[in-house]
């Protein structure tokens, strides 16, 4: 009878103490470490202290890591409650069925977010993320540039700027613009115009055909910068030629406008800046979400704690406070609303114009991107290849994108038999 006693007391004790375990919420982020480990420390700090019932642990992965990292933990059945992940990556997880679904988690939050953000983490009719932050692009032009070539304000779509670039070297000898083409997709898509229709890659259309036949009429005018004009990243060669007087407009994140106040403080003095204009789509350029995604396997227990967490972690105070910190837009309406975003000081320099203008395109902001695509990048390089070709008329136009296209649509149809 004793030891039936000291039995029974003993499940008890270890029934109470695991009652009384605190429940673990593991979060990652990627490239956070070190600038931001006071903002995440603190976070943890605070919510920790708010529910003394949990304990978060924070780790942080390099980007090109973490998504290896993830499968790893979701295959051997531990994975972190909370991840950081881009829009592609979670299209991807969530096709693999390695996203867990957070509809029911984001609850009475989800109306606080905007829209296009949860449009962006939206797959099969089922939403797999909580917004954290996004990205938009501004247009910022050298105003004497633009004086000695008679344009008198910004481009409001692609053929203005376009056409004011062919204007720029007709008259000032100089390139009006450097367009991102190996990231030629996301433009037609900005443009409305699709690369695949049910299955089928179609980007060699007429009107496919006559995008790049406008932007191959600026490169032979010498509208468009050829430095590095068709390298995967172009951005250091543009802002390099923007500094330095070369060129008259430069497509860039806010934060650009910091590097060219610290580094050329002359040219910095002579530009002026506006929002980037939106495509026929009404999608603005730029927009690159981040969010924090719940991986499958969580424990459907833990899973009530892990949204309380997530929309603590991605509130509008939590937003707007990393926001301002890391330079980026909040994915939440009332932070993204914030003063701080929206009011142009007086006597304001092009850096605090860069932010207001950013925040007019934000709500419109949208990741663009070749979705449901294995082997994606490897296509990708076969269309920036035709357009290359096409653009510096090394073949034409429409007989490059032909040839891309019967590519895509070979190694499509053997992606389908698989």
């Amino acid at each position: 009878m004793k030891i039936k006693l000291l039995l029974a007391a003993l499940m008890a004790l270890g029934l109470s103490a695991q009652a009384a375990a605190p429940q673990k919420i593991e979060f990652w982020t990627f490239s956070m470490k070190p600038k931001f480990t006071p903002y995440f420390e603190g976070l943890v700090r605070q919510y920790e202290a708010g529910n003394p019932g949990v304990k978060i642990e924070w780790v942080d992965f390099p980007w090109d890591v973490i998504q290896t990292k993830l499968v790893t933990r979701i295959v051997a059945g531990t994975p972190p409650a909370l991840v950081n992940l881009n829009v592609p990556w979670a299209d991807e997880f969530a096709r693999d069925g390695l996203l867990t679904p957070v509809d029911a988690l984001l609850g009475e939050a989800r109306p606080r977010y905007i829209p296009s953000t949860l449009e962006d983490l939206t797959f099969g009719g089922k939403t797999y993320g909580f917004p954290l932050y996004s990205n938009v692009a501004v247009i910022a032009y050298n105003t004497q540039i633009f004086q000695a070539a008679g344009i008198v304000r910004a481009p409001r779509d692609l053929d203005e700027q376009l056409a004011f670039a062919r204007q720029i070297a007709e008259r000032t000898g100089k390139a009006g613009l450097c367009p991102a083409l190996a990231k030629i997709d996301g433009l037609m898509l900005q443009q409305g115009l699709p690369l695949i229709v049910e299955r089928r890659a179609v980007f060699n259309s007429p009107r496919h055909v006559a995008l790049i036949e406008k932007l191959a009429a600026t490169y032979r005018a010498g509208g468009l910068l050829k430095d590095s004009l068709f390298a995967e990243d172009n951005f250091p060669a543009a802002i390099d030629a923007y500094k330095g007087g070369r060129l008259g407009m430069l497509l860039a994140p806010p934060t650009a406008l910091k590097r060219i106040e610290g580094d050329a403080k002359d040219i910095y003095a002579i530009t002026d800046v506006a929002p980037a204009p939106l495509g026929p789509t009404g999608i603005a350029d730029g927009g690159w979400l981040i969010h924090f995604a719940v991986p499958t396997g969580v424990d459907a227990r833990l899973l009530p704690a892990v949204g309380k967490f997530a929309r603590f972690l991605t509130n509008d105070a939590n937003q707007l406070a990393f926001a301002k910190q890391a330079s980026v837009y909040p994915a939440m309406r009332q932070a993204a609303n914030d003063a701080f975003f929206t009011t142009v000081p007086a006597r304001a320099g092009a850096a605090e114009k860069a932010v207001a203008a950013g925040a007019v395109s934000m709500p419109h902001a949208h990741t663009l991107y070749v979705a449901g695509i294995d082997d994606y990048d490897e296509l990708r390089r076969y269309l920036v290849k035709a357009v290359e070709a096409g653009v510096t008329g090394k073949q034409d136009v429409k007989q490059a994108l032909d040839q891309a296209v019967t590519i895509w649509n070979k190694k499509l149809a053997a992606l389908r038999r698989r």
